[in-house]
């Protein structure tokens, strides 16, 4: 019987290609959404072994962070940065929980997640949400709440007003950009928790640290920053 399976998914694969999404070769039988060799090679920022690391700096005199990571770098051609686009831009779902528990199992085994209590993905507005139809921050979270066992609070938190794309924007332009557009909806509910606040990119941290500024108003609120990159600028 399996046999049989296998020439029908080989056949299936040869009208319908199934292809890496970080390097666009074809994937084996037992290989999904990226192939052994971009899984081996995206290069690991190893951040969360480092309490020190480039993203937590970001953060230094900002807000505070209690712990901060990225999986990888976003660099122009990169594997991690074709996953990302594919996800966001061509709606290939697939790969935020995908790369997410890659992630996760990272986290957990480093004893990254200790203490923590639930992941929040950082939300998009209303209307981004029904342009782009799902949010991809959220199916990230999901795959590192698979791999760690923490549960994901996705209506937490909300962005209450639109702002424009940061894209090429200044650090300073990326801050007001964002000032102030987030709100936590039932705060009493994260009363004392230690938040994994998640995100694909981050740039400056203009972002996270508006998202991390609302959060960390509530009493007893900790916050740490896990994203799957890190662009350096």
């Amino acid at each position: 019987m399996r046999y049989f399976r296998d020439l029908w998914d080989d056949f299936i694969s040869l009208l319908f290609p199934r292809l890496c999404q970080a390097c666009g070769e074809h994937l084996l039988r037992n290989e999904k959404i990226i192939c052994t060799e971009c899984y081996v090679k995206i290069p690991r920022t190893g951040y969360h072994l480092d309490r020190n690391n480039p993203v937590a700096q970001l953060f230094w005199g900002r807000c505070f962070i209690e712990r901060a990571a990225a999986f990888s770098y976003y660099n122009r051609g990169s594997r991690i940065t074709k996953l990302i686009h594919n996800l966001k831009y061509r709606g290939i779902r697939e790969i935020g929980p995908e790369v997410g528990r890659m992630y996760g199992l990272s986290l957990k085994n480093s004893g990254f997640i200790e203490g923590m209590d639930l992941i929040i993905p950082v939300p998009l507005h209303p209307t981004r949400l029904r342009q782009r139809g799902f949010n991809q921050s959220n199916t990230i979270a999901y795959g590192i709440s698979e791999a760690t066992g923490l549960p994901v609070s996705a209506g937490s938190l909300v962005r209450i007003s639109a702002s424009a794309t940061q894209t090429k924007r200044s650090k300073y332009e990326r801050w007001t950009n964002v000032e102030g557009i987030f709100g936590v909806r039932d705060p009493e509910k994260l009363r004392g928790r230690h938040i994994m606040l998640v995100d694909d990119v981050i740039t400056t941290g203009s972002t996270i640290e508006s998202c991390a500024g609302e959060l960390l108003k509530i009493e007893g609120v900790k916050v740490s920053v896990v994203a799957l990159a890190f662009a350096v600028v």
